[in-house]
């Protein structure tokens, strides 16, 4: 039986959900899989702490990202990163064994510390670079990898300009409960379910697992256009939830395990960059907005998937009210 290791973090939730679906997809195909996490190679607590950090700063200062993410860019920032990544490389080693056949990356750190098992000839089996965003960082790209697997066709270009050897591009895999909704009793049926208004038009606002971003914002100027009313999923953001309930939100969700049937029942999605939300959405035949992106990878992610045509980046509440008019009253075409 063929042995494969895939390999995560918890970073927000886009490279597990990569995964999950990776061990699905292998699963039915006879393999054995094994997933782990990145950040529990790492020595002690420091993957936790490292992940804190992370959510901390797209917390509380998330302009600093654009900065970070550019300094990373360099060759010299970038080589300091890859070389940290060394760090897991004792119980990467031992994760790996020797009957490994294929490992999986949905996680640039785990990709370049991969890397460096296979340059140091300490590991044999094949490396795939699973790309999980619409656009590419530099550190998103291992020159080492077998294969690199890109959501794109701008992705692939993007990831062989930053020295990726082969490159296939691949639809993202989404959960198969993300599909089009049967029909309007469907959609009526799940409203009732979700407690949902039944007579108005719902705009399903995500902003990752963390709820990180101007959630509040987008809500507020959905409603103040006065053609939809916002649906809002605050994740594991219970401050996010609270606070917004308190402000009068009537529809407003934490951390949801029916994400699939709250965007059957909504008629658009506007979501803040994030590119496992934009997959979902588009499996499930709604047209999706970005609105308010965060910094750093989500305006990376907004342009691509602006200029690719996919997904409209709105930059404005004017912009707002006139793109939702647009996919309400042609969510078919907008949505693909």
């Amino acid at each position: 039986m063929t042995r494969v290791v895939i390999v995560s973090a918890r970073v927000g939730a886009g490279h597990d959900g990569a995964a999950r679906e990776l061990d699905r997809w292998f699963t039915r195909r006879g393999a054995h899989v094994v997933r782990a996490d990145f950040l529990d190679l790492l020595p002690g607590r420091l993957g936790e702490l490292l992940c804190s950090a992370y959510h901390r700063q797209l917390s509380t200062v998330p302009r600093s990202w654009d900065w970070l993410l550019g300094a990373l860019g360099t060759p010299a920032l970038a080589g300091m990163t890859r070389r940290f990544t060394a760090l897991a490389a004792p119980r990467l080693r031992e994760l790996l064994g020797d009957d490994t056949d294929i490992v999986v990356s949905t996680y640039p750190l785990a990709t370049h510390a991969v890397a460096r098992l296979r340059r140091s000839h300490e590991l044999t089996a094949p490396l795939v670079g699973y790309l999980t965003d619409p656009s590419v960082h530099r550190l998103c790209v291992s020159p080492d990898a077998t294969l690199t697997v890109a959501p794109n066709e701008t992705a692939a270009r993007q990831a062989r300009a930053l020295g990726a050897g082969r490159t296939i591009v691949s639809r993202p895999l989404v959960a198969p409960g993300f599909h089009p909704a049967a029909g309007i009793a469907e959609r009526l049926r799940l409203r009732l379910e979700l407690g949902l208004p039944r007579d108005r038009s719902l705009a399903l606002v995500v902003a990752g697992s963390w709820g990180i971003g101007q959630v509040g914002h987008t809500a507020a100027d959905l409603r103040a256009t006065g053609l939809v009313e916002p649906v809002v999923v605050g994740g594991r953001n219970d401050a996010l939830v609270q606070r917004l309930r308190k402000a009068g939100y009537q529809h407003v969700f934490g951390w949801v395990d029916r994400m699939p049937e709250l965007m059957r029942a909504c008629d658009v999605v506007v979501q803040n960059a994030g590119g496992l939300t934009t997959s979902e959405a588009l499996a499930t035949g709604l047209p999706v907005l970005t609105y308010r992106c965060l910094p750093g990878h989500g305006r990376a992610n907004a342009a691509v998937l602006h200029d690719d045509g996919t997904v409209p980046w709105v930059r404005s509440p004017a912009e707002l009210a006139t793109a939702l008019e647009w996919v309400l009253r042609s969510p078919v075409e907008a949505a693909g």
